[in-house]
């Protein structure tokens, strides 16, 4: 099953975990009056996503009305990545790159973790879930969670969901997908 979304811009997508296995983003999310821009900023987890976000020029964007769903990788999980990647990224040359990445992590719309279960189980155990940068992400469910698969085969599993904003939802993810 395919989930295609209007092309507007949004953010992030995740699992069916508690809001504790990340405090700080939990901690400073403040019910529905800030955007999921504002609720990322505000979470110590998610610094290196923020400095991304600002480099690519993306602030505005997922700002705006939405609504966006954005799966929201960890500075741990953008620690995974091989040394001096995030380094190089954030580089003005490198922003056409940066923003692929990033607009990979957001679909249009707003899709809860319950939506997300829903379009696994209906689609025989995946989801294709079509991204701003106009590639797949493919949702399953390993171990009770939902988990990412990205075009090079690579998984983010969702450790928190559902970080509601004015603008969209956040799903916070354990790694950093990778567009083809």
């Amino acid at each position: 099953m395919t989930i295609r979304f209007p092309r507007t811009a949004a953010l992030l997508l995740a699992a069916a975990m508690p809001l504790a296995a990340t405090p700080a983003l939990a901690e400073h999310h403040q019910g529905h009056s800030q955007t999921i821009v504002q609720a990322a900023a505000g979470s110590a987890d998610h610094t290196t996503l923020v400095a991304a976000v600002k480099a690519a020029g993306l602030v505005d964007a997922l700002s705006g009305t939405g609504p966006f769903t954005v799966f929201a990788p960890t500075n741990a999980a953008f620690g995974k990545l091989p040394a001096g990647t995030v380094e190089t990224l954030l580089k003005p040359e490198n922003k056409a790159l940066l923003t692929k990445i990033l607009t990979y992590h957001v679909v249009a719309g707003k899709i809860t973790a319950a939506d997300a279960i829903a379009a696994i189980k209906a689609g025989g155990g995946k989801a294709a879930l079509t991204t701003l940068a106009g590639t797949t992400l493919t949702a399953t469910i390993e171990g009770g969670k939902v988990v990412l698969t990205d075009a090079k085969g690579g998984k983010a599993t969702v450790i928190a969901a559902d970080v509601g904003g004015s603008n969209g939802v956040i799903h916070v993810t354990d790694a950093v997908s990778l567009p083809g």
